[in-house]
């Protein structure tokens, strides 16, 4: 049963708020956390049935901001793995646990963020080529599946994508359109799954202002923010992301 008091709205206001600044300004990174928030005053499944609804409209707000910016081989890639991941997903959601994957994505972002500092450093000097295609496809598998149980596909699609050294703003526009399309493939196994009440719409209806205000200052500050701090604060975004799957895959 949804509740929808002063407290709910107290918490999911600025949750919403914040995935649609993550999403619409910064590539998704940290936008799973909104529903781990979500999940603080509801039952996880229907906090994962109220976001979908709010980052799938984020996702078509941020869309005309980044129209054609986007690199389309990258986002092909994730989003041919992303959508049997999303498969995956949907089979696997009854009866797999998450824990496991989310620790391993975590320990992935979080590594992933220590060897291209070490990198950049010059404390390693291997490994400095791009992931090829192929680690694209698997990238994506680990979108859909992680997308689907936890909202929780920023991270591997980050990690594909930074290794691709885009420029900002094509980062930003490749993200957006590969959760675009993965929002999309989900809503279906969600509906099947029950994850959509009455009580999920009213709260969508009226935390679609907190989304859309999101989105706005999202696209904003990614035009302010220079692209060497934006890919910094992309790379704090992953650390803290990795680190709360870590946590949630242990506790």
């Amino acid at each position: 049963m949804l509740n929808l008091d002063l407290w709910f709205f107290a918490v999911a206001g600025p949750a919403v708020l914040f995935a649609g600044i993550s999403k619409s300004g910064f590539g998704s990174g940290a936008a799973f956390a909104s529903a781990s928030v979500l999940a603080l005053v509801v039952d996880p499944g229907l906090a994962l049935g109220v976001m979908l609804p709010l980052l799938m409209l984020v996702d078509v707000a941020s869309l005309r901001p980044y129209w054609g910016r986007w690199h389309r081989r990258e986002a092909l890639l994730i989003i041919a793995g992303a959508l049997p991941g999303v498969a995956l997903g949907a089979a696997l959601y009854r009866v797999a646990s998450p824990d496991v994957l989310r620790l391993l994505i975590g320990t992935l972002s979080v590594g992933f963020v220590a060897w291209q500092i070490s990198i950049k450093q010059g404390w390693l000097r291997i490994g400095t080529r791009q992931m090829p295609d192929g680690a694209g496809v698997i990238a994506g598998v680990a979108v859909g599946f992680t997308s689907f149980v936890s909202h929780a596909g920023g991270p591997p699609a980050a990690v594909f994508l930074l290794s691709r050294q885009l420029g900002k703003t094509g980062y930003q526009a490749t993200s957006v359109l590969i959760f675009w399309a993965v929002n999309i493939a989900k809503f279906i196994p969600y509906a099947f799954l029950g994850m959509f009440t009455l009580e999920t719409a009213k709260a969508n209806l009226m935390l679609a202002p907190f989304a859309l205000a999101g989105t706005w200052l999202g696209v904003r500050a990614h035009r302010i923010v220079p692209e060497r701090a934006f890919f910094a604060l992309t790379y704090v975004l992953l650390t803290v992301t990795g680190a709360k799957l870590i946590y949630d895959g242990l506790t």
